[in-house]
């Protein structure tokens, strides 16, 4: 954005991607390859051969909250700083994520194509679905972003229970009402399932065949985080085989750049399937959280070339690099 040019100050040369498309990773360097600092999306994927073609990084600025496609340690050993921006998409995230919920839950995809196609005359018994009140939603990954979909689905009169390697604070407000459970029975026992999981090694397809056998038929699984924390193959045999109720997703196995067999593109047999309903990777697609993730990154930028230690730092690269 223009504004996030002007937040940079003036005696610092800013080269931008004007279009709606990502470079590739030959432009990439090709652009950075002068540069003493990098703003990074999610579509870029920062590695060694990227810095190797750009000695002169200081920073890599990331405008985003998950950094799997950033290589922190190939920064730090070349004396690179690493940012992200951990809060500002939280909200946003878990307000699509209860979207997502409820227009599944709701068969909202059908019910517009239904209206749209000039059949609908007025009311009739036909698309009965399921709300959240009185619902078992089961929350795996309670971060910030699960934290703040259960406050949400609380707000529905749902049960919360959920999965995470560390129990909620004590002192957390949600910790009363929220169980936690082990993976597995949360998902024998939810009606809902909503993936806030990083993407990690240890969640690299955690949703697999194996564990959508064990959820409910009529389950409803939600994943606004990463698409490779689902098995995207998996989750449309599930769905063909009448052993999964619904798939609602904002993000997709072919986006996640650290994976080097990522698929080209998202299975044609969980498009075409009708209890699915999806979004372009829209989680943080909010002007006002937009411009506020790009000022927060470029701040970043202007500290680290002022010599300053930038926020929300996730490496130290003090005393690495020449």
């Amino acid at each position: 954005m223009p504004e996030t040019v002007q937040r940079l100050g003036d005696g610092i040369a800013v080269r931008c991607n004007t279009t709606d498309a990502a470079w590739p990773p030959e432009r990439l360097r090709e652009a950075a390859a002068g540069a003493d600092a990098l703003v990074a999306f999610m579509t870029e994927r920062v590695d060694a051969a990227l810095l190797d073609a750009c000695p002169r990084l200081r920073i890599v600025a990331g405008a985003l909250k998950g950094y799997d496609n950033l290589d922190v340690d190939a920064c730090t050993a070349r004396g690179v700083w690493v940012t992200t921006v951990p809060d500002l998409l939280t909200v946003p995230t878990a307000e699509l994520a209860l979207g997502l919920m409820i227009g599944l839950g709701r068969h909202l995809r059908e019910a517009d194509a239904h209206v749209r196609s000039g059949a609908f005359t007025g009311w009739g018994p036909r698309l009965y679905g399921t709300g959240l009140a009185g619902s078992v939603v089961g929350i795996i990954g309670m971060g910030a972003i699960g934290r703040a979909i259960a406050r949400r689905v609380r707000a529905f009169d749902a049960e919360v229970v959920y999965a995470d390697p560390q129990p909620l604070d004590a002192a957390d407000p949600l910790t009363p009402g929220c169980e936690r459970l082990p993976l597995d029975e949360l998902l024998h026992r939810s009606r809902f399932v909503v993936l806030a999981a990083p993407l990690t090694a240890a969640t690299l397809h955690l949703i697999d065949r194996e564990r959508l056998a064990l959820m409910r038929p009529d389950a409803l699984l939600v994943n606004p985080g990463r698409g490779s924390v689902v098995d995207e193959a998996a989750v449309a045999e599930a769905l063909d085989t009448g052993r999964l109720g619904g798939y609602a997703a904002d993000v997709f196995e072919m986006e996640d750049l650290s994976r080097a067999d990522r698929p080209a593109a998202i299975p044609g047999a969980l498009l075409r399937h009708p209890r699915t309903l999806f979004a372009p990777h829209l989680g943080s697609a909010v002007t006002g959280t937009r411009r506020a993730i790009e000022a927060h990154a470029a701040d970043n930028v202007r500290r680290v070339l002022a010599g300053h230690v930038p926020a929300d730092a996730i490496n130290d690269p003090r005393g690495h690099g020449c």
